[in-house]
């Protein structure tokens, strides 16, 4: 159940709307919106009805925002209603229309701001989806944060979201990741080799040297003992072992990958295997269909723009017209050597999404594969589904505003792992979401850890923090039944009228609204500009009660008052889970 406050004054705006406009159409109405004025000092509210309906009711802006007004002023949620600009009108809300929210923030609880804006819709959000080749890096990070946040926010939204990892096990990285397996396991059976006589024999030489695959070697030797060995643990024959060391790599690299998400807090509904996808034949049968709908043709694809490399040549290749769905050249489906593209099997993968019921598809990549989005977008279409990207930047780590390598087992990058022994789960995910993803970011970690107003994740667990204490004190003061939310919800408020109170209620019913933008517009990051902005209007008001005993939450000698802003407080923690439940942050009771 939505409790927008902007929703609510929509309907009203419309109300008045339709009575000055009586014909208006559903597709004007459509077009009104009431959303937070930029300045507060202009109120609480603008909203767009009058500009957006004028020319289809043949009267000027100015004339309409003036009808809109007499009937606006009349409603007995608007404290003031005035004019702004050409056919803007700006709403003041009653104080106890403000107030009159409270009561619904604690009868909801957490699932305050839940909303019906995605209707439902079967949403797959795909996000990670690192080749199973190594542990999990910071590179990966952001983007696992961003996708585990939006999933997150879309479902509070209203839309039914699966959350997704597509496992990239099919492929000439993973047969690369075979070889170094085996070599590991060679080196556990005690084998005579040199790492460079065994790279010799490796097609294209061996590509992961990590001391990560060490365990693998020793669970292959414990599992298989010399049978995939030639004599003296020397190399055998790819084809008596390739598949099976490849499989079992490839799980053992799932399973580590899957406990380090788990302590990113990153939890995905389903799997999906490149490879298994494949060898049922789903590529070449979504060629097919794309063939029979003439969407593939037998061509030869113009030059590269720009200066042409000294190894292209013009050949006939099996194309897919991603022009017709908005893609600047065609695509090859196919390679040289009859091979899939992997362009093919990807088109094959989301067509499988769309198998299964995703009506739409969200993407979370990182920036280094911009250049791909619009030939999937063009694939997607043209299989008759949605396809969103969102691309994450990438992101530096600092130390004492240093860059820091912190990996104690690769040595060439920093593992999500020693990234989150350093700064702890809530301050990584957390501090991935203070920028938009698109945006590059530094994450120091010396701020990612400080207990001060700048650091974000501290502002807003601190803020949370002091809540659960004046509640704490008034359980002590007071009693269990007094504090409860139930009761809470039925004390009365009128004496929530200081400025400062009046402007945290303002933040907190703000705060379905967000939800609803927030998702719409596919930016997890608004929530963490929210909280903070929150835990501002919380820690704000904490301070004034310092100054003015008449503001301080518990006062014994004032029951009424006390009550009130016990209330206030309760709120106030409440709607702070509601986001950090978003983020994947936790709620801290006390600071330590």
């Amino acid at each position: 159940m939505t409790h927008n406050i902007f929703a609510t004054m929509r309907e009203r705006v419309l109300a008045a709307l339709r009575a000055a406009v009586p014909d208006l159409s559903d597709e004007v109405a459509a077009r009104v919106e009431v959303t937070p004025t930029k300045d507060p000092a202009h109120g609480d509210m603008a909203t767009n009805a009058a500009m957006v309906s004028a020319k289809a009711a043949g009267r000027k802006p100015a004339d309409l925002a003036a009808a809109l007004l007499d009937s606006l002023r009349a409603d007995a949620m608007v404290a003031s209603a005035e004019s702004a600009g050409p056919g803007f009108v700006n709403l003041r809300l009653h104080p106890a229309a403000l107030r009159a929210q409270i009561p619904v923030m604690l009868r909801a609880g957490e699932a305050y701001g839940d909303s019906h804006v995605g209707g439902g819709l079967p949403t797959n959000v795909e996000y990670v989806s690192a080749n199973p080749t190594g542990p999990m890096h910071v590179g990966h990070c952001r983007g696992a944060v961003v996708g585990d946040a939006l999933a997150n926010l879309m479902a509070k939204a209203g839309f039914a979201v699966t959350k997704e990892y597509l496992i990239n096990d099919a492929g000439n990285q993973v047969v690369a990741l075979a070889w170094a397996a085996y070599w590991r396991y060679l080196q556990a059976l005690g084998t005579t080799m040199t790492e460079e006589q065994f790279a010799a024999e490796v097609p294209g030489g061996l590509q992961y040297r990590g001391d990560y695959l060490v365990p693998v070697g020793e669970s292959l030797r414990e599992t298989y003992g010399v049978s995939l060995a030639g004599p003296d643990a020397s190399v055998a024959a790819p084809d008596l072992w390739i598949d099976t060391v490849r499989d079992f790599t490839v799980s053992a690299m799932m399973e580590s990958i899957r406990a380090d998400l788990a302590l990113l807090g990153v939890v995905q509904d389903v799997f999906s295997s490149e490879r298994e996808l494949a060898a049922t034949g789903a590529t070449d049968a979504v060629i097919e269909r794309l063939r029979s709908e003439d969407l593939i043709y037998e061509g030869v694809l113009e030059p590269p723009k720009g200066k042409t490399p000294d190894d292209w040549e013009p050949r006939e290749q099996t194309l897919f017209r991603a022009t017709k769905f908005g893609d600047d050249v065609d695509r090859p489906l196919r390679k040289s050597d009859g091979s899939n593209t992997y362009f093919a099997n990807d088109i094959s993968y989301h067509n499988d999404k769309l198998r299964r019921g995703a009506r739409l598809m969200i993407d979370v990549w990182g920036a280094d594969h911009g250049g791909y989005v619009s030939r999937m977008q063009s694939a997607t279409r043209a299989l008759g589904g949605k396809l969103e990207v969102v691309l994450c930047q990438i992101v530096h780590v600092l130390k004492d505003g240093e860059p820091v390598r912190m990996s104690k087992r690769a040595g060439t990058y920093i593992t999500l792992r020693d990234l989150i022994e350093e700064a702890g789960r809530d301050a990584v995910r957390f501090t991935m979401l203070t920028r938009k993803s698109d945006a590059q970011m530094e994450f120091d970690i010396a701020a990612a850890i400080a207990q001060t107003r700048e650091n974000p994740v501290f502002y807003v667990q601190y803020a949370h923090a002091r809540c659960r204490s004046v509640l704490r004190a008034a359980l002590e003061q007071f009693g269990a039944e007094a504090v409860s939310a139930g009761a809470l919800a039925g004390v009365a408020l009128e004496s929530l009228e200081n400025e400062a109170e009046l402007a945290l209620i303002r933040r907190l019913v703000a705060w379905p609204r967000t939800v609803e933008a927030a998702a719409l517009a596919r930016e997890p990051h608004r929530i963490a500009f929210f909280l903070y902005d929150l835990a501002g209007d919380f820690h704000m008001l904490w301070n004034r009660g310092r100054d003015d005993a008449a503001l301080r939450f518990l006062q014994a000698e004032r029951p009424a008052e006390t009550a009130a802003r016990l209330a206030l407080v309760a709120a106030t923690a409440c709607v702070i889970r509601s986001g950090l439940a978003v983020m994947g942050v936790s709620p801290v009771e006390e600071m330590r």
